[in-house]
């Protein structure tokens, strides 16, 4: 009982705690004094990095992410951008240490979100016709924000890193007259951009693997060693995004 006690007692002060640094956060702010005030969010985060890994817990429980996909520190570091971003949303003193949860609990679901997304994406990537490929990459475009990369930021040299070049990637026999007939039809411009969308909306496993070997020259054998896998799936792996971009490509730009 005085366990349960000193536990009750500890988290009212860690709350009360919390809510006090609120103005002191808010003045950091105003002071420009970004230093000291990550230092006071890194005071404020204990338990909430807690709630954080239990939730996390949760999504993969329940198949939501893949195990080791996202840390708890992965949310942590998103929630120092919003605390930054947006504290001036929170008009009272006494509405923080709720509202820090409300934010947490946001980028989790947009994580979900998005993980559901990818794998629609993928499921149905034989379905889409060019006037729907065209609608979903103007909407990348469109509602992308800061932690999401237009794609006319692509062509920008800062970016080259994902100037993605298919004739490496399309080798084998069965692949080198689809990619000539791509060649022939569209400009380097226009492939780049939607293999980056493609590719951004793979899933995870996937996406990584594909761009390991595409940008970053790693074997199929390094990339099992990065991923902890078999290189068999890794392979497999590789192969599904080649035939969700090739798929793609054909639907939207030779499918007339």
């Amino acid at each position: 009982m005085k366990t349960d006690i000193s536990y009750y007692q500890n988290k009212q002060e860690y709350r009360l705690f919390v809510q006090q640094s609120y103005t002191s956060l808010l003045k950091l702010k105003n002071e420009g004094d970004k230093e000291a005030f990550n230092a006071l969010v890194l005071k404020i985060l204990p338990t909430l990095r807690n709630y954080i890994n239990r939730s996390l817990n949760a999504f993969i429980k329940n198949g939501n992410f893949s195990k080791g996909k996202y840390k708890g520190d992965d949310i942590i570091d998103q929630l120092f951008i919003e605390i930054y971003d947006h504290i001036e949303d929170v008009k009272q003193e006494k509405d923080f240490y709720a509202w820090l949860y409300l934010k947490a609990d946001e980028i989790m679901e947009d994580i979900k979100v998005e993980e559901e997304f990818n794998e629609f994406f993928f499921k149905n990537i034989d379905t889409y016709s060019k006037p729907e490929w065209d609608a979903m990459e103007e909407k990348y475009t469109k509602d992308a924000d800061g932690d999401l990369l237009l794609i006319e930021e692509l062509s920008d040299s800062s970016y080259n890193h994902n100037d993605y070049e298919l004739k490496p990637v399309f080798v084998e026999d069965n692949e080198v007259a689809f990619i000539d007939e791509i060649d022939k039809h569209l400009k380097q411009d226009t492939i780049k951009n939607h293999t980056a969308f493609v590719v951004s909306n793979l899933p995870f496993a996937m996406r990584q693997v594909f761009e390991l070997f595409t940008n970053e020259y790693l074997s199929f054998e390094e990339i099992a060693v990065v991923r902890k896998s078999t290189i068999k799936e890794v392979k497999q792996l590789f192969q599904d995004a080649k035939r969700a971009l090739q798929v793609s490509l054909f639907n939207r730009y030779l499918n007339n």
